[in-house]
């Protein structure tokens, strides 16, 4: 292999470990990290999104977090152009770049190289559908979608109101599925290597349980509280991420914080049968590797029996 086009890509559900596991690794290996995380982006939303700690962040370093505001919109376009900007970057450096994160739809569409469907906005169709979306909801605009398109249904997020509406315009201009028209065009001189952290499912959401329990007890009611003072609208992307739309609920006097509590669990378990449907175990372009103490070393042992060589000793 050419060292210089390898790719570390980790990838694996929500609480997997992802975050700990890569910072060994890009250690041991002489990495740098970049975030796929779609809601790691943002600045001041830090306790619901996981983000990796100040302690975290000094150990090695990371790219694509904290790099936009709450009200920006970051698509996968602009993803997919920042991250291929990070990795000419890190293996310019003669550094290994490893890509983190649950967010299917980024990880494919830099992997795959997806282009994206470029039909003209039609403003007067573009309110319309928006109008829809509000009236039915994100679940609601979402099942239009997967009755129109079950395929673009599996890749597009529920919570990513703009997306549907996209797929939908799509579609009504065109007259053709969204999921039709998703051209792919992989990087040739790229060589992504992709590993997953696999969990018993049981486990996993108890782990989900325990990290939503320390989110709320460090202050995740206070930060979403804090971007919604700050004059975040409540109805922006940023904030339809899980556990901030939940407490948005709170605060604004939708339901009390012990239903908030229950739907953050709930949300975050469909998301995570969602992650399983892009993260698939009989994927052959993905090695699983079961989780445990010893996760790390594995993988490391695997990483070196391909020849790439951890820093110590290049």
């Amino acid at each position: 292999m050419n060292k210089n086009s390898q790719v570390i890509v980790i990838v694996g559900p929500t609480a997997s470990g992802k975050t700990e596991v890569s910072i060994k690794l890009a250690k041991r290996f002489n990495g740098e990290i970049i975030s796929a995380d779609s809601r790691q982006f943002y600045e001041r939303m830090d306790i619901g999104t996981a983000k990796p700690t100040n302690s975290e962040l000094s150990q090695v370093p990371h790219h694509l977090i904290n790099v936009a505001q709450p009200e920006d919109i970051w698509s996968l376009a602009r993803f997919k152009k920042a991250a291929m900007e990070c990795i000419e970057d890190i293996h310019s450096r003669k550094k290994i770049p490893f890509v983190v994160g649950g967010t299917g739809q980024y990880i494919w569409g830099m992997i795959e190289g997806w282009t994206i469907p470029s039909e003209p906005v039609d403003q007067n169709l573009r309110i319309a559908l928006e109008k829809w979306a509000e009236d039915l909801g994100p679940q609601g605009i979402h099942e239009v979608v997967s009755r129109l398109d079950p395929e673009a249904g599996k890749f597009i997020q529920i919570e990513n109101v703009r997306r549907s509406i996209r797929a939908l315009e799509v579609i009504f201009s065109s007259g053709q599925r969204f999921s039709a028209q998703r051209m792919k065009q992989p990087p040739e001189d790229l060589d992504f290597i992709i590993l997953g952290i696999e969990w018993d499912r049981p486990a996993l959401y108890q782990r989900v349980d325990l990290r939503i329990e320390t989110m709320l007890n460090i202050g995740l009611v206070e930060e979403v509280r804090s971007l919604i003072n700050s004059g975040i609208d409540p109805e922006s992307p940023a904030l339809s991420a899980i556990g901030y739309r939940e407490i948005t609920g709170y605060l604004t006097g939708k339901h009390s914080l012990d239903d908030a509590v229950m739907l953050i669990k709930r949300n975050t378990r469909q998301y995570i049968r969602r992650q399983a449907n892009w993260f698939k175990k009989d994927d052959p372009r993905i090695t699983w590797f079961p989780a445990g103490d010893d996760l790390a070393d594995r993988m490391e042992q695997f990483l070196t029996n391909l020849n790439l060589s951890p820093a110590s000793s290049s």
